[in-house]
């Protein structure tokens, strides 16, 4: 994420994305192919390295494919520009995580939950089709035209303004998105003892399969939902409902934890379960990548959402670190092991709410055409020469020198001050 934020600032945003989808391409067909001399043990190790390049080529899709989503929102009609940037990338995800529990399901049922290693190679093999259909796409993709106008391609990127101007509401940005990681990745833990009680021990593979499916389904209608509501609410208001919405949910299953999990109603519980997660789609979920790519200017929009979304994935790894500790924190009591991770994150959701409505600014239609002249003219007070922004190859400041017409008709005040 960090090195892709980077690339798509100084390179380009479109190559950027063909380089993550090649790395997909490459290393998913490795890891369907993965082998060591007939050693199991071997094969996973290869497997694991394998699957951590995919790693990579996934998290160069972060950031160089969600900022030239952004900008290109600019070129739509005022009204819809935050609902279609949402149902091209964290619906896309979500229904991702449809489609990879569906795929084994059918494949599973294809070989009649037989020949386990033609079940897992071909599952991880279909994986390989999608990069490559995305592959063909973007190579008919251009740079966006507000990465064209004001992209530091060719520019020193001066880092201490950068800070001094957007270092405060990076931190939030990234503080929320440790956040939700944190639990959104950590309750993926709940989901196989979920479905270890719905179906007996023993239970055929297209019956795990088909659970996993319905539990991702509920991610679904909160991504698909919410999209609209980005627009009508604002990204800020829209994700402080979502995680306020949870985290009653939350504490409702804390409370009535011992009602809902008795054997005869897992299956209810699944139910309230997908609530909870799907209302973190329809907050959190939905606008925290949102406002990450809308709350800076374009010359370090990639670098700037590379941190937050790499910071949002720490707090996923400590996340799954710490919440078995919470849960051993009740004891020897089952009911209060499982508790106490709601109470933790309902809290944490209440916490979420709060920072984003008290310290983050309001997200318009034309956020990234106000933001962008608010930092150029930002740089200008400071003694930087804006009229390096945008420079192509080859060009020189004196080609340069009507730069600032471009942006002049967004009404910003004269003086700019370091945002909060």
């Amino acid at each position: 994420m960090l090195l892709f934020g980077y690339l798509s600032d100084k390179w380009s945003r479109t190559n950027s994305l063909l380089v993550s989808t090649i790395i997909l391409i490459i290393f998913a067909a490795l890891a369907a192919g993965s082998y060591y001399k007939g050693d199991v043990i071997g094969m996973f190790n290869i497997l694991t390295a394998w699957r951590f390049f995919v790693g990579v080529g996934i998290g160069g899709e972060y950031p160089a494919g969600s900022v030239g989503c952004a900008e290109n929102t600019g070129e739509l009609k005022s009204g819809s520009r935050n609902m279609w940037f949402i149902l091209f990338t964290n619906s896309m995800i979500d229904w991702g995580f449809v489609i990879g529990a569906f795929v084994p399901y059918v494949v599973s049922a294809a070989c009649d939950n037989k020949h386990l290693s033609t079940i897992w190679r071909t599952s991880l093999g279909i994986g390989v089709v999608f990069p490559l259909v995305l592959f063909v796409l973007r190579l008919f993709v251009t740079e966006p035209e507000e990465f064209q106008k004001n992209s530091m391609k060719h520019a020193r990127t001066p880092y201490r303004l950068v800070l001094k101007f957007y270092g405060f509401r990076l931190f939030i940005v990234s503080l929320i998105w440790f956040i939700y990681d944190f639990s959104a990745y950590s309750f993926g833990i709940y989901s196989p003892k979920i479905v270890a009680n719905i179906y007996p021990a023993g239970s055929p593979l297209t019956t795990i399969f088909g659970w996993n499916t319905v539990i991702n389904l509920f991610y679904i209608p909160g991504t698909m939902l919410g999209a609209p509501v980005s627009d009508l609410l604002g990204p800020r208001y829209a994700l402080a409902l979502g995680v306020f919405l949870q985290a009653i949910v939350g504490f409702i299953m804390a409370a009535c934890y011992s009602s809902l999990a008795q054997p005869g109603r897992v299956a209810a519980f699944a139910v309230v379960y997908g609530i909870f997660q799907s209302l973190g789609e329809l907050g959190p979920g939905n606008n925290i990548g949102l406002i990450a790519a809308k709350t800076c200017a374009t010359g370090i929009r990639g670098q700037y959402y590379g941190l937050a979304a790499a910071v949002g994935k720490i707090g996923a790894f400590v996340g799954t670190w710490v919440f078995p500790y919470i849960e051993k924190a009740g004891g020897g009591d089952e009911r209060l092991a499982a508790q106490y991770p709601f109470w933790v994150s309902s809290s944490l959701c209440v916490l979420s709410a709060a920072l984003v409505l008290f310290c983050l600014p309001h997200i318009g239609q034309d956020t990234i055409q106000v933001e962008d002249a608010r930092f150029r003219r930002f740089l200008e007070e400071n003694g930087y020469d804006t009229r390096q922004l945008g420079l192509r190859k080859g060009d020189d400041l004196g080609e340069a020198e009507g730069s600032m017409e471009r942006v002049s008709e967004t009404p910003v005040e004269k003086k700019v001050s370091p945002v909060q």
